[in-house]
């Protein structure tokens, strides 16, 4: 019987063939795989043998400084070094010339700054022989380290490394007027002996609130000769001023490479690059410079500093730093009286080929821009100027006798009462002592540096984020001896006006500075705020945020500001501004006080706002202790520990000006 096969319903069904194991697709990949592979092989191949063979060369590696002290001392054969925590510049002179005056007395200095090496290695000096370290330490704020003392700092709070070998000696530079003076000199002192260290020389504690030269002066001329009893070395007796750099006049000047007043980078004012700080100003330009006061002998003055595409940002209450230049008709003066061409471009390089500080300022310049930019010729100039350069004569005038170095109190007498007492600055030592002449290049080696100027700034990040203000009072009074004396940076920027004659705008070489002054974290805590005259600066400040907070929907809490200042109808600083903000009720209480206008019938609260800047700080905590004691109940000891309490746990703060 036949079986019929029948196809299914549906669709056509197409008859099913056998799939090849590779495509065409398949065929040409790994044909082209093979082709690349055979064609890298012999490429490589001819490669290999072309190839023509090259002189290995060394790389070029740039040296790096020495971060041991230790070696550079033993290569170069010191036995002394001088650390300076230094703010200012005024611990790195006096370190500057400890070092100097070593070879006096039987010693070799180096001067170095601890940010530049490992401070760990300090055990490491009892392997030098009849060495000795001294510490230059300023006390920076409230009791803290300077900026390139911290580490230094912390690695002697963190450390118990045996200094047994080690000899020292402390010379700390202060102000009495601060809560905590001369901290960072004590605490070095008296650390270094807990670790073991042998101190050759008793702790000296500079005062700048009186005589800091002096007290400098004082300690060093009982320290050296503990040295030489300590260590059985001589001072060879030689006076004579000794030359730490030389001069160098180049013949081949290439003005591109000449500094024009730049602090660290050359042509760092043509093409400003960030992060801003002390070694790269931002040149800011002055949007807002006018005067305060409706009248009166004095000129307080409100300036705006655009800072706008600089990437700078500031909190209220840091600090702005203002590099200022010097009056050009005492520059033009000097070198008048020396007989100096001032556009000759030098070079001072030290001689000590050894040391990190290659140059007193930047160089090459011109002797006109060191005067203009680098060096302060305004201030009063220390002892270590009173030393002529070239032979002695018989002229009797006090500041020639100085330099004969007689006795240490003659010296400090005459230094006190015909210099500092009467304000000589640089130019008026030349021209009331015409024997005195010193080739420039030597004045300017002896000059301190013209420092940055600190001022709090007046305004709020958070409100004007592209914007810093400077609320200052202009500088300017007569001497004893007729000439006025003008403070360099006020005066500078009293005359900046917003436009130029030629259609500039003038700027200013500025940075920011942080600092600890601070409102509270929370907004809702009340504050009490005390600032006489251009002290107010910092609670324009604060006002302006607790302004923008309270427009942002948040609690703020009180704010009661007492401000001081000499009359009403004078310099009643920012009074619309603070009228307005009390009308806003972002002011809760305004207490002002007027000294000139009661006669001295000045409230016992409101008295201390009306005090100097050096007592004002002492006199508003000694009034906070009289009313812990009168309304809190307290005894005076238990007021003077509940106001501690209150600074160590941040709601007590200050931020002092002298």
């Amino acid at each position: 019987m036949e079986v019929e096969h029948v196809a299914p319903e549906g669709p056509d069904v197409a008859p099913v063939e056998e799939e090849p194991l590779f495509t065409n697709l398949d065929i040409f990949l790994f044909s082209l795989i093979v082709g690349l592979l055979i064609y890298w092989f012999l490429s490589r191949k001819k490669t290999e043998e072309t190839i023509p063979e090259f002189k290995r060369l060394t790389p070029v590696v740039t040296p790096q400084r020495e971060t041991s002290f230790i070696e550079k001392m033993k290569k170069t054969n010191r036995n002394m070094v001088v650390f300076y925590g230094s703010q200012t510049g005024t611990a790195e002179e006096f370190c500057g010339r400890l070092s100097k005056d070593a070879q006096r007395y039987g010693m070799r200095g180096m001067s170095a700054d601890p940010e530049e090496y490992d401070m760990s290695e300090l055990p490491r000096l009892a392997e030098i022989d009849n060495s000795l370290a001294v510490f230059c330490m300023a006390t920076y704020g409230e009791g803290d380290p300077t900026d390139n003392a911290q580490d230094f700092y912390d690695w002697m709070q963190e450390n118990d490394e045996d200094l047994k070998g080690v000899n020292f000696a402390v010379f700390g530079l202060g102000n009495k007027t601060y809560e905590h003076f001369n901290a960072m000199g004590k605490y070095t002192d008296k650390r270094l002996e807990e670790l073991g260290g042998k101190r050759i020389y008793d702790l000296g504690m500079g005062d700048d609130d009186g005589n800091l030269e002096e007290d400098f002066v004082s300690w060093k001329e009982q320290f050296w000769p503990a040295v030489c009893e300590h260590f059985g070395v001589e001072a060879t007796g030689d006076d004579t001023s000794i030359r730490q750099y030389e001069l160098v006049v180049p013949t081949d000047i290439n003005m591109n490479k000449v500094y024009t007043g730049e602090m660290g980078r050359l042509k760092s004012f043509e093409t400003q690059k960030p992060p801003f700080d002390a070694k790269n100003p931002y040149l800011a330009t002055v949007a807002v410079n006018r005067q305060l006061n409706q009248s009166g002998d004095r000129h307080l003055m409100h300036l705006e500093l655009d800072t706008s595409g600089s990437k700078i940002r500031y909190d209220s209450g840091d600090h702005v730093a203002v590099y200022p230049v010097n009056d050009v008709s005492i520059v033009n003066r000097i070198g008048q009286i020396l007989d100096a061409d001032l556009d000759t471009v030098i070079s001072l390089n030290n001689l000590d080929e050894e040391s990190n500080k290659k140059h007193p300022f930047p160089c090459p310049t011109t002797y006109r821009t060191a005067l203009t930019h680098y060096l302060d010729i305004t201030n009063p100039p220390r002892t270590n100027v009173g030393i002529p350069d070239g032979p002695r004569t018989s002229d009797p005038s006090p500041l020639w006798r100085m330099s004969l170095s007689l006795s240490v109190s003659l010296c400090q007498g005459l230094y006190q009462s015909w210099v500092l007492d009467a304000q000589r600055n640089i130019l008026a030592v030349l021209e009331d002592m015409p024997s005195l002449h010193p080739t420039i290049d030597h004045l300017c080696e002896l000059l301190p540096r013209l420092q940055a100027r600190y001022y709090s700034i007046a305004s709020s990040g958070k409100v004007y984020p592209t914007m810093v203000s400077i609320c200052a009072v202009v500088v300017e009074f007569q001497t004893s001896t007729g000439r006025t004396f003008k403070g360099v940076a006020t005066n500078w920027l009293k005359n900046k006006v917003v436009v130029t004659d030629n259609g500039h705008k003038a700027t200013v070489p500025m940075y920011v500075r942080k600092s600890q002054f601070r409102l509270p974290f929370k907004a809702s805590n009340p504050v009490v705020m005390i600032g006489p005259g251009t002290g107010i600066a910092p609670f324009m400040g604060f006002l302006q945020e607790r302004g923008w907070m309270k427009e942002q929907g948040k609690d703020v809490g009180e704010t009661i500001l007492y401000f001081g200042c000499r009359r009403r109808n004078e310099d009643f600083l920012y009074q619309q501004e603070l009228e307005e903000f009390e009308k806003a009720g972002v002011l809760t209480q305004l207490n002002v006080a007027f000294s000139r206008d009661q006669e001295g019938k000045v409230t016992h609260h409101t008295k201390p706002l009306c005090q100097d800047a050096r007592n004002m700080a002492r006199d508003v905590q000694n009034t906070f202790y009289d009313i812990a004691e009168e309304v809190g109940g307290l005894t005076h000891t238990q007021a003077v520990a509940y106001i501690k309490k209150l600074m160590t746990k941040g709601r007590y703060s200050l931020d002092v000006w002298s």
